[in-house]
């Protein structure tokens, strides 16, 4: 039984459309949204898809199969590609270096942030790192010992001590003179002031 196609018109402007919305997505919403459009505008072939819309019909085909059958495909490139964290790779000196940090850090004053500032630097804990036993193999550059510092949410910075604030006079509050009469006021002081020295 052959699928019964529908009579739907495509526009220039309506399948560019479509093309810059399939464009935006990746992956399974990406094969999904071209699936429906193959169903609604291309009676369910993907070769059709494919000369219409221009997107590769092997795609088009993987999103119908996933459409009729519900599971979705994962591809192994996301979940075994790319380098592990030197966190992930060695996990004790990586526990070790946290004890390392947390024992030279402070608080930020405002305490707005959590992150901690401390005055390690990076040379500084690779040493101690060395002094516990840790090979030199596992323990990374000076420039990947600081990024790592950063991602565990500690910043290589010079502390400052807490400086106290000045005390300041209270403001008066001001007076609703004009300055005319703050001049007078202030020439009547000065000549009183002058007289009474003279005496």
């Amino acid at each position: 039984m052959k699928l019964k196609q529908e009579n739907k018109r495509l526009t220039p402007s309506l399948v560019e459309d479509l093309c810059l919305a399939a464009s935006k997505m990746t992956g399974a919403s990406r094969r999904s949204f071209q699936a429906q459009m193959c169903l609604k505008y291309c009676g369910g072939s993907a070769r059709n898809a494919e000369s219409t819309f221009g997107w590769g019909r092997q795609n088009v085909q993987v999103g119908l199969e996933e459409r009729r059958s519900g599971i979705i495909c994962v591809g192994l490139q996301s979940a075994h590609s790319g380098a592990k964290k030197w966190e992930e790779l060695y996990p004790s000196a990586a526990q070790a270096l946290r004890e390392i940090a947390e024992a030279h850090a402070q608080q930020e004053p405002s305490f707005k942030t959590s992150i901690a500032f401390t005055r390690l630097t990076a040379s500084e804990a690779i040493a101690q790192l060395r002094s516990q036993g840790f090979e030199s193999e596992q323990i990374p550059a000076p420039s990947t010992m600081a990024v790592i510092l950063n991602r565990m949410g500690y910043r290589l910075r010079k502390v400052l001590k807490a400086k106290p604030q000045k005390k300041f006079p209270k403001p008066m509050p001001s007076l609703k003179i004009s300055a005319s009469k703050t001049k007078k006021m202030t020439q009547e002081l000065n000549v009183s002031a002058w007289i009474v020295r003279q005496q």
